[in-house]
């Protein structure tokens, strides 16, 4: 009879384990490391932006700094085959971390060196500059992670750990930097988080690490018999990877000339103006061409045009660079529209719209609480990053309980509708939470919250963020399932990556209408809006659900 799996530890348990060997100690540092830059660039500055009054379309536009999380994957090659010059000494791992996390601390210190009023462009470069390293640093912490797992420290352990320490950092750079911040000036709290990244150096410094291996396998297997000849490789790499070059340059160019100081009688341009005339461009040169080009890869093999005749056993640096970014770029698309045919446009269609119903206002949740409804710094640290983090788990665990009892594609519908309905609380409580108050009243909750010492404008607060964050925990659980589910075991890290990346793209690009929205229009009619561009969502997970139902069960991604 199969033993039973020993539960996974949590809590305090976890933080024991983590302490006990050098590799998970080591993990715990690099979760810590990994998470701290991301809570205080996609979160924390924007509190800082708004209470020295940045407009909130400047922060929507810097809010695109983003997207180097989204677009990780397009280095990710670079940072697996690339040695470092006078770095790789210290590990093909550790050699790239160390590089990123020095460059984090120059970025910190540049921010705390800036003054955003004066000069918000050199305030921008120094975010860009370190959302850069946090990404990459995130793509050399995570294939450490895989390579140094063995029996005594698991890839399960140290994921586990990983999340540990990454929650950590969550609370410290958001919650404990909105005290402290309340307390000193902003500049000082971005230098002490900077020396706390400086510590993990020292952590790097001394974690393990292993041997760079040979590549041979990934060049054997596209050098097969049958596989696309490497000029056809180049030709659909060289079209993808203009695409997307492309699209990040016109992000970034734009974003340069939104941020940049303004001559006499000068105007910066509408980032609405850009977003509707340029953004669907940006997405069909993401999407569009990707997949377009996959299609054509996957008929070039099938009608046996441009492929190989025999082995091809030849590669110097040029070629095993163009295999990787090939791997990265071209072949997870072509598996998926081969496997899923004409399906993989509702596939795509689902994942481009489920998260952006909560993913477009996000960066502007700081100073909606701070400058608009005017809670304190302190009320703020406990309601969104210590109350709001309890209530995130929570929904993360009823979506897994949901998973089980009523299954995927309702557990997934669920989690598409619930994020339209935070927008509309989040509506009431620009509106002065009358409804909220008529709800709390009625179910108990201001008589609840009020046994804790809270008055009834901290229970407004705390009663939107739970809604909103047991829904998106729910959300985010039932979307990351679905993903896992929906690639291939051949393509797994590659294939989810690009997929999840997408999750972002046209969240991302709508945060910076949002932004001029929120300052023309307010907040209120903004949230309802973004309710409404939430039922896009719910069309592609119907017509999803249709799909599969026509399936009879869900798509059995190849080799799973």
């Amino acid at each position: 009879m199969a033993s039973t799996p020993a539960p996974r530890p949590k809590g305090w348990r976890l933080f024991k384990l983590a302490l006990q060997t050098r590799k998970s100690a080591t993990m715990l540092g690099f979760g810590f490391s990994s998470g701290l830059p991301y809570a205080l660039l996609i979160g924390t500055l924007n509190a800082w932006l708004g209470e020295v009054k940045i407009d909130l379309a400047t922060i929507g536009v810097l809010s695109w700094i983003g997207l180097s999380y989204s677009f990780k994957f397009l280095w990710s090659p670079l940072v697996d085959r690339l040695a470092l010059p006078g770095l790789e000494g210290l590990g093909r791992r550790k050699s790239w971390i160390v590089l990123c996390q020095v460059a984090l601390v120059l970025a910190f210190a540049g921010l705390a060196a800036t003054d955003p009023v004066r000069s918000i462009g050199t305030f921008a470069l120094f975010a860009f500059l370190g959302a850069l390293a946090s990404a990459t640093q995130d793509v050399a912490i995570d294939a450490w992670r895989i390579d140094v797992a063995d029996e005594e420290a698991s890839v399960e352990l140290l994921s586990s750990i990983y999340q540990f320490g990454y929650r950590i950092a969550s609370i410290v750079g958001g919650a404990l930097a909105l005290v402290l911040a309340g307390r000193m000036s902003w500049p000082m709290v971005y230098v002490l988080m900077a020396a706390l990244i400086g510590l993990v150096v020292l952590v790097t410094l001394r974690a393990p690490d292993t041997p760079r291996p040979e590549q041979g396998a990934l060049h054997a297997t596209l050098g097969a018999p049958g596989e696309l000849a490497p000029a056809t490789r180049g030709a659909a790499l060289a079209v993808v990877g203009a695409s997307w070059a492309w699209a990040i340059g016109t992000i970034l160019t734009f974003m340069a000339r939104m941020l940049s100081p303004l001559g006499p009688g000068e105007k910066h341009p509408s980032v609405a103006v850009f977003t509707r005339e340029t953004g669907p461009f940006i997405v069909l040169a993401t999407v569009a061409v990707p997949l377009l080009v996959a299609a054509l890869a996957n008929l070039a093999r099938r009608r046996q045009v441009g492929v190989l005749t025999q082995e091809d056993s030849a590669h110097g640096p040029l070629r095993s660079a163009m295999n990787h970014l090939y791997v990265a770029l071209v072949a997870p698309l072509a598996e998926l529209v081969a496997r899923l045919g004409w399906g993989v446009l509702v596939v795509i269609g689902m994942i481009l719209t489920y998260p952006l119903c909560y993913n477009i206002w996000g960066s502007f949740a700081f100073p909606f609480y701070l400058e608009f409804l005017h809670y304190s710094k302190d009320e703020v640290a406990f309601a969104s990053k210590l109350f709001g983090i309890v209530m995130t788990i929570a929904g993360i665990g009823l979506g897994g309980f949901l998973f089980v009892r009523i299954g995927r594609m309702p557990t997934i519908l669920v989690g598409a509708l619930l994020p339209i309905l935070g927008n509309f609380v989040y509506a009431d409580l620009a509106d002065g939470a009358p409804l909220i108050d008529a709800f709390g009243h009625g179910v108990g909750l201001h008589a609840l919250f009020g046994l804790f010492g809270f008055d009834d404008r901290m229970i407004r607060l705390l009663v939107a963020i739970s809604f909103e964050n047991v829904s998106t925990g729910i959300a985010g659980a039932a979307f990351v399932a679905y993903m896992s589910g929906i690639v291939s075991r051949s393509y797994t890290a590659v294939q989810y990556a690009l997929l999840s990346s997408l999750t972002f793209l046209i969240g991302s690009l709508g945060r910076g209408i949002a932004g001029e929205a929120f300052d023309l229009y307010g907040y209120a009619t903004v949230f309802r809006w973004t309710a409404a561009a939430g039922l896009v969502a719910v069309l592609f997970v119907a017509l999803e659900w249709v799909r599969v139902a026509r399936q009879g069960k869900p798509a059995a991604p190849e080799g799973a």
